[in-house]
C-alpha cells in the first residue's frame, strides 16, 4: 500500500529523464511490477536487450519470445533470477497477473501450454530494478525520472533502442521535447 495521497506506480513507465547519468539507468524505461510504502518498488528495465536467445536458457518459452528473441537485462538486482511479460488474450488464470492492458507478469515454473490465459508473446528479463521504501520516490522528486503511463506495447517493443524516445515523443507538452535530447548534451 502506499502511503495517504500517494497512488501506486505499479503498471506506470519510470522514463530516465537525462539528469540520470547511472550506467544501469542511463536511457533507460523501466516498467514498474510492484510498488508499495513498506516493500519499495520492482520494476524492469524494457530497453537493455543481452545477446543471449531465450531458447538457450528458456527453449520451451522461444517459440513464443517477442522481437528480438533475446533476454533482457531487467536491472542490476538479483541478475540471476528471472521475470517473464506476457501479453496474452484478456482473462483471468492463476499464472499471469495483469499489469497494463493485456501485458502482465507470468510464472516462468510452468510451460508457455500450461498458462492460462495462453501467452501470446512474451518477453524474459534476468534481474530487475529495486528501490527501497520512499527511495524511489526521492529519485523522483530529485528529478531521476519521468513518471508516465504505460502502454501495453511498451513492455514487448521491437526495437528497443528506440523505446526511451518513442514513450517521450507521445507524452503531452513540454515532455515530449526531451525525445530529441542528445545522449551526451556537450555534444549539442
Amino acid at each position: 500500500m502506499t502511503g495517504a495521497g500517494e497512488e501506486s506506480l505499479k503498471g506506470r513507465l519510470l522514463v530516465a529523464t537525462p539528469n540520470l547519468t547511472d550506467p544501469n539507468f542511463f536511457r533507460t524505461v523501466v516498467l514498474i511490477i510492484e510498488h508499495g510504502d513498506d516493500d519499495g518498488a520492482l520494476g524492469v528495465v524494457l530497453n537493455r536487450p543481452s545477446e543471449l536467445e531465450v531458447a538457450r536458457p528458456l527453449p520451451a518459452w522461444a517459440e513464443v519470445a517477442a522481437q528480438p528473441p533475446v533476454i533482457f537485462v531487467g536491472g542490476p538486482v538479483s541478475p540471476g533470477s528471472a521475470i517473464c511479460l506476457a501479453r496474452v488474450r484478456v482473462g483471468d488464470g492463476d499464472e499471469w497477473e495483469p499489469l497494463v492492458g493485456s501485458v502482465g507478469a507470468v510464472d516462468l515454473n510452468v510451460g508457455p501450454d500450461e498458462v492460462t490465459p495462453q501467452p501470446q508473446e512474451v518477453r524474459v528479463f534476468a534481474g530487475y530494478a529495486g528501490w527501497g521504501p520512499r527511495q524511489l520516490e526521492d529519485e523522483i522528486l530529485s528529478g531521476g525520472w519521468f513518471v508516465v503511463d504505460a502502454e501495453p506495447g511498451d513492455a514487448l517493443f521491437p526495437v528497443p533502442d528506440d523505446l526511451w524516445s518513442a514513450v517521450l515523443r507521445r507524452q503531452p507538452g513540454r515532455l515530449a521535447m526531451f525525445a530529441h535530447h542528445p545522449p551526451d548534451a556537450s555534444m549539442n
